[in-house]
């Protein structure tokens, strides 16, 4: 049974029919029912991986969830047997036991051995997000109040522009134009290429944050933070300021489109005419002139 139909059939059923659902995907398959691009309604869980890092995320964040609930149901049920088994009336005359080897050695090792089995995938997770492959793409984004700016490298294109939200009267296609995500200049990137994100602000702290492909990084005034990311699938994807930045801070969401070597070549040719600017002034700040 195709996912959304499940998810209709279960939410017609009311709240404990959505909450069975809800349980289902957290418990069997993660994220897998998650939207990409941008969170779903009722979802639960993180978006869809678009690239390799945010997918060994989704995949520790499920090993996590499963030692959590294990370690939980393990304790609940101690509890219960010493509710049941060790009360007053169950148990009328107590043990006088006061210390047990197995159970001291037990209770020392097993956590230990857990925190390894988290330690070694969590260890490989941050090499992989800090070790830069070599770019095909370098770009830099400033944090502004409110609102994000690209830049293209030399070697990338060499263009500059603002990237505003898009207010409610100009959304022309509210299907393709989600409210307070939707902006008029996409960052475009060609899918299956090394994209290296340089990132600062010009004001105060912003932070770039794109949940599809696992990167977040702190924009701070007069320092160059760098992060990475390779997009595995075309689509569009959308991100917000995750620092709080001012009273503006919930209208400056980011935007990048995917798009094949070809369709990237051709809007690359003419950005280059569109953005064309050869002072250091803001892009639309020059556009009025």
């Amino acid at each position: 049974m195709p996912v959304m139909e499940l998810k209709t059939i279960m939410m017609k059923r009311g709240f404990f029919g959505m909450l069975a659902f809800n349980a289902f995907t957290l418990l069997t398959v993660g994220n897998a029912f998650a939207g990409y691009g941008m969170g779903d309604d009722r979802q639960m869980g993180m978006q869809g991986s678009a690239t390799p890092i945010a997918a060994s995320i989704s995949s520790f964040h499920d090993m996590l969830n499963w030692i959590i609930f294990s370690i939980t149901i393990f304790v609940l049920a101690l509890l219960l047997i010493c509710i049941f088994r060790f009360n007053s009336k169950a148990n009328p005359t107590p043990s006088k036991t006061t210390h047990n080897a197995a159970i001291e050695v037990a209770w020392t090792l097993v956590p230990v051995l857990i925190l390894v089995v988290i330690a070694v995938p969590s260890f490989r997770l941050l090499k992989d997000q800090y070790t830069f492959p070599p770019a095909d793409l370098t770009i830099k984004a400033v944090g502004n109040q409110w609102y994000w700016g690209f830049e293209y490298a030399k070697d990338s294109g060499n263009i500059k522009f603002d990237s505003y939200m898009l207010s409610d009267k100009d959304r022309t296609d509210p299907a393709t134009q989600p409210r307070l995500l939707a902006v008029d200049n996409e960052v475009v990137v060609p899918v299956n290429k090394v994209v290296h994100v340089q990132v600062t602000a010009n004001d105060v702290l912003h932070s770039f944050t794109i949940p599809s492909f696992g990167i977040r990084m702190d924009a701070v005034p007069g320092r160059l933070n760098e992060t990475w990311f390779k997009a595995t699938r075309e689509g569009i994807y959308y991100g917000q300021c995750s620092e709080l930045c001012g009273k503006d801070h919930a209208f400056m969401p980011a935007a990048i489109r995917v798009v094949s070597d070809t369709k990237y070549a051709e809007w690359l040719a003419g950005a280059q005419k569109k953005f064309a600017s050869t002072s250091d002034e803001s892009p639309r700040v020059a556009a009025a002139k």
